[in-house]
């Protein structure tokens, strides 16, 4: 195993200076006995030295977008060297597939223990409760939310009971003009939560916003869930503010309403900031200086102004994963980060998908 710059392991409640950080991951991804294949390939098709060139964030943007490369490459040589001949490989995950072939990403257990010690921490400062089982209703593999949200409901101390969605499929029947069927889908999926819901003790529900409106037109089911649910998770590219609104104060007063933003190509997703009004938009914090957002003009690939809208744009930078300038198919207003609390880059807010995406019509189905 080669030696790790401790840089790339800092503490989570500590801030390391970001420019020093980029560049020991840039060391790490782009030196020959610890970086992946993936990057040592492209590394000189670059134009720059990434070793040398790039002194801080600042220069990042200098890094094509390869996300779409992912489609295509070996899983095997997206894994850094660095790790040895035996990585601890927790899964290999791709992208939802809406917009053309998925992209594949492998997550390692070391960033995934990091992870779900970050998420952790956003859900107590929510007051949701730990020690308690989870419903997750949402894709598992070849998806990676309901796998994580599994090893987190284990990591907070309580079973997860599962209810799997395939939008893949979904998308497919809305495509081919077949509505009724995906409809019908769609209530396959809230039977099997009703019956979990009746039977076991659900502390958490975590769904799509599609589910959850199904889940609150049956006003026997919406009140079995505000009764025995303490918090509800809802996970996907949108929810207006007069839904939330109506879930938050008539439909599931009870219960705690969060969200959190996520994509496969970050490794991980972002938590709804904390003490939000009902009146104040949902607006996204990302897990600093290992996943960053840029709102960017979609024509010009400029930054927008703080509250305006354009695209948005990731960045994952860890031990685990290089991924720079990953254009993603969603619309969000551009929100500058919480203050008092360290970050790179900014949150977002209001979160829309994109009409169409890579030539491909964006379709969300059950999300």
């Amino acid at each position: 195993m080669s030696i790790v710059d401790p840089l790339l392991e800092f503490p989570l409640d500590t801030q390391p200076d970001p420019d020093e950080f980029l560049r020991a991951a840039l060391r790490w991804h782009f030196s020959p006995e610890t970086g992946s294949p993936f990057w040592l390939e492209r590394a000189g098709t670059l134009g720059f030295d990434p070793l040398t060139d790039i002194g801080g964030f600042a220069d990042l943007g200098r890094f094509p977008n390869l996300a779409n490369e992912l489609r295509h490459v070996r899983a095997e040589d997206l894994i850094p060297r660095g790790y040895g001949e035996k990585p601890e490989v927790v899964g290999v995950y791709e992208s939802g597939g809406t917009t053309g072939a998925p992209k594949r990403i492998v997550l390692l257990r070391e960033w995934l223990d990091r992870l779900l010690a970050w998420s952790s921490a956003q859900l107590d400062r929510h007051g949701v409760p730990q020690n308690v089982n989870w419903l997750v209703v949402a894709p598992t593999g070849p998806h990676m939310v309901g796998d994580v949200i599994k090893r987190q409901t284990a990591f907070r101390g309580g079973l997860a009971f599962t209810v799997d969605l395939d939008p893949r499929w979904v998308k497919k029947l809305i495509s081919d003009g077949k509505g009724a069927e995906a409809g019908a889908y769609a209530e396959h999926i809230v039977d099997q939560v009703a019956f979990l819901l009746q039977t076991q003790d659900i502390g958490v529900l975590m769904c799509t916003p599609p589910v959850l409106e199904r889940l609150a037109r049956r006003e026997d089911l919406a009140k079995l869930i505000d009764e025995k649910v303490k918090a509800i998770n809802w996970v996907g590219t949108q929810m207006d503010a007069d839904t939330r609104y109506l879930y938050r104060t008539e439909v599931f007063p009870k219960a705690h309403l969060y969200s959190g933003y996520g994509s496969t190509m970050i490794l991980g997703n972002a938590s709804e900031r904390p003490g939000l009004s009902d009146d104040d938009p949902c607006i996204y914090d990302p897990f600093s200086p290992h996943m960053i957002f840029d709102v960017v003009d979609p024509e010009t690939r400029e930054t927008v102004p703080y509250g305006e809208r354009g695209q948005v744009v990731m960045h994952h930078i860890s031990k685990s994963l290089f991924m720079p300038n990953n254009l993603e198919r969603d619309y969000a207003t551009r929100v500058p980060a919480p203050e008092g609390i360290w970050q790179l880059g900014d949150s977002v807010a209001d979160i829309a998908p994109v009409q169409e995406f890579d030539n491909e019509t964006v379709i969300e189905g059950v999300y």
